[in-house]
């Protein structure tokens, strides 16, 4: 009989710190996270994008507008800030429904202001830093986030991030001994989160043959003569 009692006893406890800590993030633990493509998805906590947090992306365009594609293919609007060289039809190709992505290449010194606005109606905002970030600005859209369920991608460093996704080892893959065409680009992609006690790695293809994401084959971890490699 005291066993149940305490249990109900460490239960309630549980619920009440579990409903405290959804009070302060502003979202529930248990919400679930934006799809992302299945070969992104072991890179990223809980296999998605989850609300209300930021993500910093390092070394690739493709990696960020492969992570946008999903959210947008499944309904979710997303919008680019501050990235005028950012290309459509290349963000087509990886999965991007443009009908739902809203750019604003040119915001100007006031692009933190932009971001923060624009976290208020889209549901992922894709943003490329303009200097160093005051912490209190940081605080401020982190809770701007929470408070709405958005989420940030950062290409760039970004304090506090719920992974830090970066690439090296890229290898373009379909050309010949002088002749041929770029077919398609493996990369591997390092994952780094405070919610794993060592960073994840593994291989993409972005963009694959067909010109979308794609999982890498075992074979592609090796090097042949001709491939040619490069480095972020």
């Amino acid at each position: 009989m005291q066993r149940a009692t305490t249990e109900r006893t460490a239960g309630d406890e549980v619920r009440r710190l579990r409903a405290q800590l959804e009070r302060v993030q502003g979202r529930r633990l248990d919400a679930p996270v934006l799809p992302v493509h299945p070969a992104l998805a072991s890179l990223l906590p809980g296999g998605g994008l989850k609300p209300g947090a930021a993500y910093s992306v390092s070394g690739s365009s493709s990696l960020l507008l492969g992570l946008l594609a999903q959210p947008s293919q499944t309904g979710s609007w997303c919008g680019a800030v501050g990235m005028p060289q950012l290309g459509v039809e290349a963000a087509a190709a990886l999965g991007v429904d443009l009908s739902r992505l809203v750019l604003i290449p040119e915001p100007g010194q006031r692009w933190l202001a932009v971001t923060a606005t624009v976290a208020e109606v889209l549901t992922v905002v894709a943003v490329r830093p303009r200097g160093r970030v005051p912490d209190g600005e940081v605080a401020r859209l982190a809770a701007r986030l929470r408070d709405r369920g958005a989420v940030l991608l950062v290409d760039g460093p970004w304090p506090q991030a719920e992974a830090v996704l970066s690439v090296d080892d890229v290898r373009w893959q379909g050309l010949g001994r002088g002749h041929g065409y770029l077919a398609e680009r493996t990369m591997t992609v390092s994952s780094a989160s405070r919610r794993w006690p060592t960073p994840r790695r593994t291989q993409v293809l972005l963009p694959a043959a067909h010109g979308s994401i794609g999982v890498a084959p075992v074979e592609d971890a090796r090097i042949t003569p001709f491939e040619i490699r490069a480095v972020g």
